[in-house]
């Protein structure tokens, strides 16, 4: 039997005894360097990744060969998650943008320790219904919001305002090309509001990319 540890909620850890007479068959750790595919659309989902360490990028290419940009995950988070509802092949793809350690878990091991750790079960649906959630949040978003909101938006996510309310720096810098995939704009849209942002002081760049709470300002003004 083999313990795997991940973090949910964030802070708290869980051991998920995996049973397997050949673990390292069924789950393993990846270690995926920055810009490395952990899968592409069309191969077969036959597993479920969980990020022990880095960031990846989800991305959708339609059949006219336009990519978009539908999420950014973090350290904490799961993916590949379709397999489990019985998708044969992967929807879009999964890169790491950071060096990256990912967890993967073949599906029957899986819907192995779904049905036999009850508290894990439970905490794997909430975590399927908070990214749900957020799903819906986004749609309604990009319906009805500006295109500054929704860049407003998407940066104090990526700075993950909500959580413990304090600034975080954004590691690793998202292109422009990036932001404006996931917020639907062009490129020199997203230039002229993230210089608007930076002259009004609600980001900030050194070295990196710093996001103040006042930001909170453009989301909130009608």
């Amino acid at each position: 039997m083999l313990q795997v540890q991940v973090q949910w909620p964030r802070g708290s850890v869980i051991s998920i005894p995996i049973h397997s007479s050949r673990p390292s068959a069924r789950v393993e750790v990846q270690k995926v360097p920055k810009k490395q595919a952990i899968f592409a659309q069309g191969d077969a989902a036959d597993a479920v990744f969980y990020i022990q360490e880095g960031k990846v990028r989800l991305t959708v290419v339609s059949k006219a060969g336009k990519e978009a940009t539908i999420g950014i995950l973090k350290e904490g988070d799961f993916f590949g998650e379709g397999s489990l509802a019985g998708q044969p092949l992967r929807m879009g793809s999964a890169t790491a943008i950071t060096d990256c350690a990912i967890l993967r878990i073949d599906k029957k091991a899986m819907m192995e320790a779904l049905h036999r750790e009850h508290e894990f079960s439970d905490l794997f649906v909430a975590y399927l219904l908070s990214r749900n959630i957020r799903y819906e949040e986004d749609l309604v978003d990009q319906l009805f919001n500006s295109s500054e909101k929704r860049l407003a938006r998407i940066l104090l996510l990526l700075a993950h305002f909500g959580k413990e309310g304090t600034r975080e720096t954004v590691v690793p810098k998202i292109s422009q090309e990036t932001l404006a995939e996931m917020i639907g704009t062009t490129r020199s849209r997203v230039s002229f509001f993230m210089n608007r942002f930076r002259k009004l002081g609600f980001i900030h760049y050194n070295g990196g990319l710093q996001v103040h709470s006042s930001l909170l300002n453009v989301v909130l003004h009608d």
